[in-house]
């Protein structure tokens, strides 16, 4: 983290730590300041800068015992974000400028790849933690380079944390760092600090049998047995006519990206207590089929850990929901779909306070677990931070988010926060700005006392209200929205141009 190029946060302390020999004492000198602290008996020592201004101006740090001296150069002072999930934080901008499966989506890899070749911007940074799991220890240190935005390096920016940034670069007109911290297809519970599952029964107890079950499979790994078996089901799969298939060695199960606390410990605790100004999240895809109904539990154990981790109780914490993904919904599905419920849990989580989430279900690709529309999501989350933490309230954050309803004989009538200056129907395609159309509301669902679920007709009726309605239900119970892996057609939008999250009317 300390190396050249390093972004530092502006208005808080800012810790600086490193490894000395046992009692020296080590004084580090920026922007004025000199600090000095002594490496304890284990040799680690730590200082504090007062809080810094933001500056674009290139200086060195210096860290001195009075003998030796390391120099850190280039280092600037603005706003640094940790941008963390799986794989559609992980994937970078050069990823996403690959071809596409679907030809009528080339031109968002066409316009990442223009992206790539033309950005430049030297107050733009980046640094990538290492892919690592550690399964009992927090890892202290990590190896990585800051990386400036440019022709040579924005493809390994984060996709989406590229786009987050450069908004912010935009509108703060500051030094931005990103500290990329994400893994392809990992679930939310390896990213909880171990102390979190101490928290309540039902995280004592996945901890203990998930861990239980991780050691069994490292003792058969260990011995052998996991070779054999796997050799086992080979040969028995050629014997019935299968064909020949190169399968990869057993793996420590200890070391892999599965295991509770894992990735907090060999990613996210070499970080602490590095100054951020917050986290951005995309994540939820890989617990559709894994602990999907828990997803709210777990992520706020994940966001709960982490701002203790870092001694800031109200650490900025905004979070993309899940794109659409798949064939459209024909029929209306049940509350028990993964994807759905993943996508409801992380509404439902806004409940924690300094949280956001950026709504993606009117972007994505059916056939494209990866959607190459990482623009709207990074400018979506950045609205998030550009109103809530630095303050922009003139500028709406979120598209509509279910506030509440009333049932009114046969209708039901749906009040929503975030309207801006009010609701609307209307289209998104690909990049473009969302554009108002006079078409009727889609995708809402009504159901009775029996239990059924029917497409409602819906209207909007007032700047923060929509009637819901059916001529088949007279006596209605409940209203969803949006309620399906690929919601194709649903249009409520306030005018803003920013979409409304999928909900349902009773919790």
């Amino acid at each position: 983290l300390f190396s050249d190029g390093a972004v530092l946060q502006r208005g808080q302390d800012v810790p600086v730590w490193g490894t000395a020999d046992k009692d020296c004492e080590v004084t580090v000198s920026f922007a004025g300041q000199q600090v000095s602290a002594k490496a304890d008996e284990r040799g680690l020592w730590m200082v504090r800068l007062s809080p810094l201004e933001a500056s674009s101006e290139g200086r060195e740090m210096v860290i001195s015992n009075g003998r030796d001296r390391v120099v850190v150069k280039n280092v600037v002072v603005g706003e640094v974000w940790v941008c963390s999930g799986q794989s559609n934080m992980d994937y970078t901008l050069g990823s996403m400028a690959r071809p596409t499966k679907d030809k009528i989506f080339q031109p968002l890899a066409d316009f990442n790849q223009n992206e790539i070749n033309t950005a430049e911007d030297p107050l733009f940074r980046q640094i990538s933690v290492r892919q690592t799991v550690s399964p009992q220890e927090p890892r202290r240190d990590f190896s990585g380079s800051w990386l400036a935005s440019s022709p040579k390096n924005n493809a390994g920016f984060s996709g989406t944390g590229y786009f987050f940034g450069r908004e912010l670069r935009r509108e703060l007109n500051i030094p931005v760092g990103l500290v990329k911290c994400a893994w392809g297809g990992t679930c939310v519970e390896p990213w909880i600090p171990m102390d979190q599952y101490q928290t309540s029964d039902e995280m004592k107890a996945y901890y203990a049998t998930t861990m239980a079950e991780k050691q069994a499979e490292h003792v058969k790994w260990m011995d052998g047995s996991a070779k054999k078996e796997r050799e086992e089901a080979v040969n028995a799969a050629k014997a019935q006519g299968a064909p020949a298939k190169k399968t990869k060695p057993p793996q420590d199960p200890l070391l892999q990206p599965t295991v509770p606390s894992g990735l907090y410990n060999g990613m996210i605790a070499p970080l602490v207590p590095y100054a951020v100004k917050g986290v951005i999240w995309y994540q939820g895809e890989s617990n559709q089929s894994y602990e999907n109904s828990k997803y709210r539990e777990h992520f706020e154990a994940v966001v709960n850990g982490w701002r203790l981790a870092w001694k800031q109780p109200r650490l900025d914490f905004y979070w993309c929901q899940l794109a659409l993904y798949r064939a459209p919904a024909k029929q209306p599905v049940g509350d028990d779909d993964g994807w759905v419920n993943v996508c409801y849990q992380q509404f439902q989580a806004l409940a924690l306070p300094n949280t956001g989430m950026a709504v993606l279900n009117d972007i994505g690709q059916p056939e494209d677990i990866h959607p190459r529309n990482k623009f709207d999501a990074g400018r979506r989350l950045a609205f998030w931070a550009l109103n809530r933490s630095y303050g922009r309230t003139d500028l709406v954050c979120s598209g509509p988010l279910y506030k509440s309803h009333v049932i009114q004989e046969d209708k039901v009538l749906i009040t929503f926060d975030h309207v801006g200056s009010g609701l609307m129907t209307g289209k998104k395609v690909f990049m473009d700005p969302v554009v108002e159309t006079k078409e009727p509301l889609h995708h809402f669902q009504i159901r009775g006392a029996d239990g059924v679920w029917k497409w409602a007709d819906a209207k909007i009726i007032s700047r923060d209200t929509v009637e819901v309605r059916s001529p088949d239900i007279r006596q209605p119970v409940e209203v969803r929205y949006a309620w399906a892996m690929n919601p194709k057609g649903a249009n409520l939008y306030n005018r803003e141009g920013l979409p409304a999250s999928l909900f349902k009317t009773a919790p």
